[in-house]
């Protein structure tokens, strides 16, 4: 998978449902380690909460998983699991909070309750899209400084802070599918002898 969604950190979204307060906790988590590590953190929080049902995806295996904490079946943590898949996410778990105000939600209630939460948790939250990148840089002649800095832009790299000496170091980063055409395009402009260097690629937010 060379291109997903997934989210930047963590975010939370609280309402009260029926004097019962739902509160939901989205992090980024792409291993099963994280995952849990985010979960352990939220219980240890809120240890008074009648409930902590979770979810989670991760690109990791393929792996999902969702626990209804005591509530009843697939009323809580499968909500939260489809609120995340409807949302196209992965690497990132859900953990909704549920301190009991009293009245009972029923079987319909809890399921809105809970993919409410889950909902309102992932619009909260900094949704990334990552791609296959590779990170680049370009050395050339003061001459040429322009040219290849708008070169880098016109192949979509971003450019970093140039760094000037007795030449120029243009750093930079693109999607790794790009990197053939720039390479190509910079021989041009160099007359065939282009000091570029690519990274291995690598997942990141672009």
């Amino acid at each position: 998978m060379d291109t997903y969604k997934t989210v930047e950190g963590r975010a939370i979204a609280e309402f009260e449902e029926k004097r019962s307060r739902f509160i939901g906790h989205i992090a980024f988590a792409d291993t099963e380690e994280k995952a849990l590590a985010v979960l352990e953190q939220v219980r240890a929080a809120h240890r008074a909460a009648t409930h902590n049902v979770y979810a989670y995806v991760l690109r990791q295996d393929g792996r999902m998983r969702y626990s209804d904490d005591g509530e009843p079946q697939k009323t809580s943590g499968l909500p939260t699991l489809e609120a995340i898949q409807h949302a196209g996410l992965t690497d990132c778990i859900i953990v909704t909070t549920r301190y009991f105000g009293g009245t009972l939600l029923g079987t319909g209630g809890l399921v809105r309750a809970y993919g409410r939460a889950a909902s309102e948790a992932i619009a909260a939250a900094k949704v990334v899209t990552v791609r296959l990148c590779v990170d680049g840089r370009w050395t050339v002649d003061y001459a040429l400084y322009q040219q290849a800095a708008n070169l880098l832009e016109a192949c979509g790299a971003r450019v970093g802070q140039a760094q000037f000496a007795d030449r120029v170091i243009l750093p930079f980063r693109m999607l790794s599918d790009g990197q053939e055409t720039l390479a190509q395009k910079a021989r041009e402009l160099c007359r065939g002898k282009a000091e570029l260097q690519f990274s291995a690629p690598f997942h990141a937010p672009f």
